[in-house]
């Protein structure tokens, strides 16, 4: 497969502000990115969504007719066969109001304004995400990795599937919550386990520690994907015995070194 560039992608970009998109599509065009299509409303980007499925689809938070949280929703619901990267752009800083987006795969939430370094790195995700590259391991063949992922949103191990399968992987299994990992533990064996932070029943935290108090499963590497931004508290998560912290959203470059790191270590 040829290199995807960005030069390559098609944008739906959905923003009701004239302003905001010639703002928005300068910034890309400055990314060589040209060719966009604009929708001012859900209503609109549905129409177009009909018509042609967009490499990436980018939204403001607050339309006329609802929010990118309906967006979202639509193109994971309706138009899931296509897996749409979804990005989002807002001005809105509190954690309760941007973790729906985080749990449900949105590839990345820039801040309004942003700057070159943001969308840079978030255009680079999206081409990740859409250019399979497999990792190469001393160690291990990446196709007979055995997986585990728990996480207790069906669109976040989605994503993060997703990201795996992109780097070569194809061995799965998916639980919804800490507890049904252990469960799964019981019978199977696993050469990495992902696993989400907040989680009802038992937590990454709680699991992490359940793993490394096993005799069995104790040396098996866990990355830990969470939105949790306070220094004290990744800590106390990290003195688990998780052995690496990746933040939400999952960037496929990011964990392709930390996948890396844990299994040629």
């Amino acid at each position: 497969m040829n290199e995807l560039l960005s030069a390559d992608l098609a944008i739906l970009l959905i923003e009701p502000s004239p302003t905001q998109r010639k703002v928005i599509a300068k910034e890309l065009q400055g990314e060589g990115i040209l060719n966009i299509d604009f929708a001012d409303s859900i209503a609109d980007a549905k129409k177009q969504l009909a018509d042609n499925i967009p490499d990436l689809l980018i939204s403001c938070l607050h339309l006329s007719d609802g929010s990118a949280v309906d967006i979202q929703h639509y193109i994971n619901h309706e138009l899931s066969e296509h897996s749409i990267p979804f990005m989002l752009i807002s001005s809105e800083t509190r954690k309760a109001q941007l973790e729906i987006f985080k749990q449900s795969g949105v590839i990345a939430i820039l801040p309004k304004p942003f700057n070159k370094l943001h969308l840079g790195k978030a255009i680079n995700t999206t081409l990740d995400i859409l250019s399979p590259q497999e990792l190469e391991l001393d160690l291990y063949d990446v196709q007979d990795l055995r997986i585990l992922i728990v996480d207790d949103s069906r669109l976040a191990r989605k994503h993060i599937r997703r990201v795996l399968t992109n780097l070569g992987a194809h061995r799965f299994t998916e639980a919804e919550d800490g507890a049904q990992a252990i469960d799964i533990l019981q019978n199977d064996m696993f050469d990495l386990i992902v696993t989400d932070y907040n989680m009802p029943q038992v937590n990454g935290q709680e699991l992490t520690q359940t793993i490394r108090n096993s005799d069995e499963h104790a040396h098996i590497p866990v990355l830990m994907v969470t939105s949790e931004a306070n220094d004290t508290h990744l800590s106390n998560i990290m003195q688990s015995g998780v052995n690496a912290l990746c933040d939400k959203p999952f960037e496929p470059e990011t964990v392709k070194k930390l996948i890396y790191q844990l299994l040629e270590q």
